[in-house]
């Protein structure tokens, strides 16, 4: 590897009855993780050590590419291999198209090695490569090793204790097995992605009512100057220093009302009413970053709503030409994701998940609305009108 930045890029073309593709990443000692923290996934994202970071998808007209972010010279040095991984979710590798993975200089983006991965059948899961220590120097070697037992499979085969149901034989003995070890947090694969056709998911029925629950926004500029200024005959410019602002609408159940955002510093707070708290301000869009809110499920009782959404502060005019994903990770439950449509309104406010308590369950609904503020109307004001929440709006800075 003549760098040791480097990210690494797992690639395949989208279409119709196409598998959901998913990169992941273990860091082995003697062939084997020292601990399920060793484990870097859609559900754990950033290793301890800094070393490794799942960025997340993009689409690019139908060419999906999943990114790991690898700093090598990070890698503690007990690690002797980083194992690249590929798993599928709903078919087999055989019906994903022009698979590849592909390792970049991160600082230059020149492409160092590149792997295509042909002939699959009943694969759900790959290794397709590794980077590995030889010498003093890292480099990479393509390994195509298939699974027929996806991601389960392989994370068990390195060592992960895996938090999910095993479709075990028979066992004819009296005493039940025994338990794990107390220090064992068993890694939980499952995952939900929500869609037009599919919008909303149970909290309660996945388990996720307690703990806290990670909101994050990451986002990506497509391109720098189009979208629907463009068709007007207007310029409307994606600058680098683009900033979005998440927010989050709350209703409690004593009915009183409020938002959290960065405008007027209501941050919000996490042990105490609204239960809610928003991170500092993020510029990148990266998911190890991004834009960030916690909500404290410990208090579920205590919400009767909260609509998450997202404003354009500066940079921009609209939503055109973003990819944005977003994702609500539950402290316990499965990680659930969507993505954001195309913008084609002069949009600078996004509704983006409704959290409604009903008093017996905890649902999750997909919105991801453009709004179109009126002439002289804050983005915040827009949005409290389409949801009526009923507030009084006064201007706010930060």
């Amino acid at each position: 590897m003549p760098s040791t930045a480097l990210r690494v890029e797992l690639g395949w073309r989208s279409g119709p009855g196409v598998p959901d593709v998913d990169a992941s990443a273990l860091l082995l000692l003697g062939g084997k993780v020292r601990s399920d923290a060793d484990f870097v996934f859609y559900n754990q994202p950033v290793h301890a050590s800094g070393a490794v970071r799942h960025e997340g998808k993009r689409d690019a007209g139908g060419r999906v590419t999943d990114t790991l972010l690898v700093d090598l010279a990070r890698v503690e040095p007990a690690i002797e291999t980083v194992v690249l991984a590929a798993s599928a979710d709903g078919g087999t590798f055989a019906g994903v198209p022009d698979l590849y993975i592909e390792v970049r200089d991160a600082g230059r983006s020149a492409v160092v090695a590149r792997f295509d991965s042909t002939g699959a059948t009943v694969e759900t899961a790959f290794v397709l490569g590794e980077f590995y220590r030889r010498q003093g120097a890292w480099k990479f070697r393509a390994v195509g090793q298939g699974y027929g037992s996806g991601l389960e499979g392989l994370a068990t085969d390195f060592g992960i204790s895996v938090d999910e149901p095993q479709h075990a034989a028979t066992v004819t003995t009296s005493e039940p097995a025994p338990p794990p070890p107390p220090s064992v947090s068993p890694v939980r694969l499952t995952k939900v992605t929500l869609t037009k056709t599919a919008p909303s998911v149970s909290l309660t029925k996945q388990g996720g009512t307690s703990g806290a629950l990670r909101v994050n926004l990451n986002w990506e500029v497509h391109k720098q100057f189009s979208g629907w200024g463009a068709k007007l005959g207007r310029s409307v410019a994606m600058h680098a220093d683009l900033d979005l602002d998440l927010c989050a609408l709350y209703e409690l159940a004593d009915g009183s009302k409020g938002v959290v955002q960065s405008l007027g510093n209501a941050f919000g707070a996490l042990h105490g009413p609204p239960y809610i708290h928003l991170d500092g301000d993020d510029r990148t869009g990266a998911v190890a970053s991004g834009e960030n809110l916690t909500v404290n499920l410990d208090h579920q009782q205590a919400f009767r709503r909260i609509l998450v959404f997202v404003t354009i502060y500066e940079g921009a005019r609209s939503f055109a030409d973003l990819k944005a994903t977003v994702t609500l990770q539950p402290q316990h439950g499965a990680a659930i994701d969507f993505s954001l449509d195309e913008c084609t309104v002069p949009s600078t406010v996004c509704a983006l998940a409704l959290i409604t308590n009903t008093g017996s369950d905890l649902v999750v609904q997909r919105e991801a609305r453009y709004l179109v503020p009126e002439r002289g109307v804050s983005p915040q004001r827009t949005v409290d009108h389409a949801y009526g929440w009923g507030m009084n709006w006064t201007p706010g800075r930060k």
